[in-house]
């Protein structure tokens, strides 16, 4: 018995949820490709690849307005990100299917350098807000396709018994991009009185985002990567692109329950908004802006390993009832932050913050009422890496499949960034606080309880074939049912 069939009946005995020992099973690679090809190698590229570009672009937007003084030409810009972002998400799936996810998510690194490039060119021409707003847009199509291609990699990689583990350690990886930004500008602003971040921040963020377009071509291809039980990844198929087009309908047809988690999808960024413009953003100066975006995104590291790991994964406990944990874990924290926020927003006003005649006093990291403000900031990195870890969880549980999870990864993308979109421009043409805030409880609390339904009828306790695939469609290779357990070299 090869080691792949013994990994794999071990973990069929002691992991009921584990569907997967039914296929037909691989010899792993032997030598350095055993390690290269590893799924968690894989899964940790992936992790740097989102490092240096979105975590990049996270550490940037934590600041607040961009790290500029005058925030509005960062939300507009947000606003157009999101908006090409929604958009170009709900087809990022079939482009993903046809072009493979290496070329997709290589496609999609280049928008983060141009992005950053356009904040250093607003500190050097003080009128170039417009190059920030057309940046935007650009970036919002390429973020599309880089999404898409990692949901699907990430998802598809581990066994079901895994799934949360590989989140989480995507996750870590891809928050230290925000952590180590967030230092970086942390120590370059320390000493700053200007209220905004200097030349030296956006030249390293850029070198940083330019590294990570080239990452993708040191990754493996998917269709030569086999899971740790022994399992082949499923081939990326490349149909054509009216094929794929009509498996965007076939995914809500044949599994019409991904559209209860359309509402928890559509709230998943709405909430930055508040977060880093209207609380980060408005209430504290440079440097502790700088430190709570530290705190922020290190935060994050430690929510998606405690859910993702400790609750998602624990493999003594039947997958659908880890589900039922996840909810409740996911929903008892969206109280307790908002709750929190609730009697700081109240203290103060966006005409207050904003005015230029009596312009409002910045929390300093020195003052006394700083580290409770900062606490809030820490929670707030909490729930937004556990609702994000519990989400692509719920997607990793309808299927195993790396097509079908580029078509619910590409929904879920197009859904958050509309929802994001729409606050963005909010906050741009001067929506009061309160409104923002109070908007943000309310559609968190709604996507869990609409959630609900999907969580108790559609999670089981194991992945079915009937799962694997979209449908047979001309051009689309169906997967067979399961062999009987055979051993192949690989």
């Amino acid at each position: 018995m090869s080691d792949a069939q013994a990994e794999a009946e071990k973990l069929g005995s002691s992991s009921e949820d584990s569907g997967s020992q039914r296929a037909e099973i691989f010899d792993r690679p032997t030598g350095w490709r055993r390690y290269y090809y590893h799924p968690v190698t894989q899964v940790s590229m992936l992790g740097f690849v989102c490092f240096m570009c979105p975590g990049m672009f996270n550490a940037l937007s934590g600041l607040g307005g961009g790290g500029q003084i005058n925030s509005t030409d960062q939300a507009n810009s947000s606003a157009a990100v999101n908006s090409t972002f929604a958009f170009f998400a709900f087809f990022s799936g079939s482009v993903n299917n046809v072009l493979g996810p290496r070329r997709t998510l290589m496609l999609g690194t280049w928008g983060y350098s141009l992005y950053i490039a356009s904040f250093l060119a607003v500190n050097i021409h003080p009128g170039a807000g417009n190059f920030v707003v057309i940046a935007g847009a650009i970036l919002g199509v390429c973020a599309a396709f880089l999404w898409t291609a990692q949901g699907s990699l990430m998802l598809s990689y581990p066994t079901e018994a895994q799934k949360g583990m590989f989140i989480s350690i995507f996750w870590t990886i891809f928050n230290l991009g925000g952590v180590v930004g967030s230092a970086v500008s942390f120590g370059n602003n320390f000493n700053s009185t200007a209220n905004s971040v200097g030349n030296g921040t956006y030249v390293g963020f850029l070198i940083l985002t330019l590294i990570g377009v080239f990452l993708p071509l040191l990754m493996a291809d998917p269709d030569k990567m086999i899971r740790t039980d022994g399992t082949r990844v499923n081939l990326v198929r490349h149909p054509s692109w009216k094929t794929e087009f009509l498996s965007l309908f076939m995914a809500l047809k044949t599994d019409p329950w991904i559209v209860f988690l359309f509402p928890m999808f559509f709230a998943s960024n709405y909430f930055y908004t508040w977060q880093f413009n209207d609380y980060n953003g408005a209430i504290f100066n440079i440097r502790a802006r700088s430190l709570n975006n530290f705190m922020y995104w290190t935060s994050q590291i430690f929510g998606s390993i405690f859910i993702g790991y400790f609750i998602l994964d624990q493999k003594r406990i039947s997958r659908r009832v880890r589900a039922f944990y996840g909810w409740i874990l996911v929903f008892l924290m969206i109280f307790v932050v908002h709750v929190w926020a609730y009697f700081y927003q109240k203290t103060y006003t966006r005409a207050e913050e904003t005015s230029t005649v009596n312009p409002a006093y910045k929390i300093d990291i020195l003052d006394k009422n700083y580290p409770a403000h900062v606490w809030l900031m820490i929670f707030y990195g909490f729930l937004d890496s556990m609702w994000q870890t519990y989400a692509y969880w719920l997607m990793g549980a309808m299927s195993n499949d790396p097509a079908k999870l580029a078509v619910f990864t590409g929904f879920y993308k197009s859904l958050q960034s509309a929802g994001a979109a729409g606050v963005w421009r909010a906050d741009g043409v001067g929506i009061p606080y309160m409104n923002i805030f109070l908007s943000t409880w309310c559609l968190t609390v709604a996507g869990m309880i609409f959630a609900a339904p999907m969580v108790y009828l559609r999670v089981t306790n194991h992945t079915d074939i009937e799962d694997e695939t979209l449908m047979q469609m001309a051009g689309v290779e169906r997967i067979e049912p399961p062999l009987d357990t055979t051993t192949e070299r690989a």
